[in-house]
């Protein structure tokens, strides 16, 4: 049998070993590395000479060329994406950091204070947090804030701790802000502005799947609540506190939305702005405005510099894995496998949809497993432009379900760190949280592949 024809069998091998290991909890990062090197090896073992991306010139030594490939991809996603995600994670600690955040939480909340039906305050909470999240881009970060700010308004309007906890786990399943990490590497993917990406993908299909999923959460929550067969302990302490800052620093973690979505071709299309300058913009601003508040260089300094550490401890995390899951997906497209996928769901009649389909529960799979929904969809989105392309369809079509699916999954994943926080804090087990999860996160799932289909399909 020729090598061409046993390549791609070989590549999706390597995958499949590739996602036992992520299952097996190790390091993703090392793990998709030494997975994307070994399908180059194949490849290049197959008679495969030229991996590197257009414009990088080989070594000379194919050796080499591994390393040149790695350096690469480093430079274009630091540079790129990289550095918005950076941007993104540094600007949304320093709102932490000087309470904007915390302010932006209780000007949301306040209006849940005055009602006092129990699932319908359950459902707007929910809303909240969905909003919130676009925000405070971090999944368990923002549950520990509304556990802390949260819990206790739905806890005194009636709310069991189970059905409270529910939807704050709940509170990240979709991620569609244009400073979103997800969503710029969604976008750049895409190959549209992420303002663009938002307004004419995003928010259409999460409009519609977050009705579904509060409907579906006021359903489910009651009848759990009726069977009152939740087993307690005693939960964890929430060492969060809130800082304390004036109601109107809530204005800062929204404004450069406000701003990307103003200087955009929606509105003012003669000026754009572009994510990282309207962060860094914003930031500069609300350092001016805390040395007005406080008149101490000193603190105001060292709070700044949190947007730089921030930045710091994304690219060890985040930005890492997005370098490791592209020279992943590099070698799973040297070894012809995206080529195999393609003539298969040709073959057998998929197209677009069934592919939307097929690699969103691939994407899913990977999170529920792992709990890791920016691991999962890093390392799989990377080949949905080569697939729409073959099929003649919309990279967007492709990487829409994925994103959100990466993240209705992590809310239903017993693994997941947002899922063993909340579980934690409220002193129930995972996998009795995960009971209540489920239902409502499989129903935005489903919503989110039949909009998808409807809209981009």
């Amino acid at each position: 049998m020729p090598a061409q024809v046993i390549m791609p069998w070989i590549g999706i091998l390597i995958v499949a070993v590739t996602s036992y290991f992520l299952i097996k909890r190790k390091q993703t990062n090392m793990v998709l590395l030494l997975s994307g090197i070994a399908m180059l090896l194949v490849a290049v073992a197959c008679g495969v000479t030229n991996f590197l991306p257009k414009g990088v010139k080989p070594t000379g030594f194919i050796g080499f060329d591994f390393f040149e490939l790695l350096r690469s991809i480093s430079i274009k996603q630091v540079s790129g994406i990289g550095f918005i995600i950076m941007a993104a994670g540094g600007f949304a600690g320093y709102m932490d950091r000087i309470g904007a955040a915390d302010a932006l939480v209780q000007l949301c909340i306040r209006p849940l204070r005055k009602m006092q039906q129990p699932y319908l305050v359950m459902v707007f909470a929910y809303l909240v947090g969905q909003m919130l999240v676009q925000v405070i881009p971090s999944a368990a970060g923002l549950a520990m804030l509304l556990l802390v700010a949260l819990l206790p308004i739905l806890r005194g309007v009636g709310v069991s701790a189970a059905s409270a906890g529910a939807v704050i786990a709940c509170t990240a399943g979709l991620t569609f802000a244009p400073t979103a990490g997800t969503a710029n590497l969604a976008a750049k993917i895409a190959g549209v502005d992420p303002i663009v990406y938002a307004v004419q993908y995003q928010w259409p299909v999460a409009l519609v799947t977050l009705i579904a999923v509060s409907v579906a959460h006021y359903f489910v929550q009651r009848y759990y609540d009726k069977k009152n067969d939740d087993v307690y302990v005693e939960g964890t302490e929430i060492k969060k506190e809130l800082v304390s800052a004036p109601g109107w620093y809530a204005m800062f973690p929204v404004l450069p939305i406000i701003l990307l979505v103003i200087f955009s071709k929606f509105f003012v299309s003669s000026i754009r702005l572009n994510t990282v300058s309207a962060l860094m913009l914003v930031w500069f601003l609300a350092v001016l405005v805390e040395l007005v508040r406080f008149r101490d260089c000193k603190k105001v300094f060292d709070d700044a510099m949190v947007f730089f550490k921030k930045m710091g401890a994304l690219f060890g995390s985040i930005v890492a894995l997005i370098i490791c899951a592209e020279l992943f997906a590099t070698g799973i497209k040297a070894t012809g496998v995206v080529g195999l996928l393609i003539d298969s769901s040709q073959n057998i009649g998929l197209g677009m949809t069934g592919m939307s389909v097929v690699l969103s529960g691939i994407v899913g799979a990977v999170t529920f497993l792992t709990g890791s929904g920016v691991g999962a969809y890093s390392g799989f989105a990377m080949l949905a432009p080569d697939v729409a392309n073959g099929l003649g369809g919309s990279t967007a079509a492709l990487v829409v379900p994925m994103q959100f699916i990466a993240c209705t999954v992590r809310s239903m994943s017993p693994v997941a760190g947002v899922v063993l926080a909340v579980a934690g804090a409220i002193g129930i087990s995972p996998l009795a949280l995960v009971r209540r999860t489920f239902i409502p996160m499989i129903v935005g799932t489903v919503c989110i592949l039949v909009m998808n289909w409807i809209l981009f399909i």
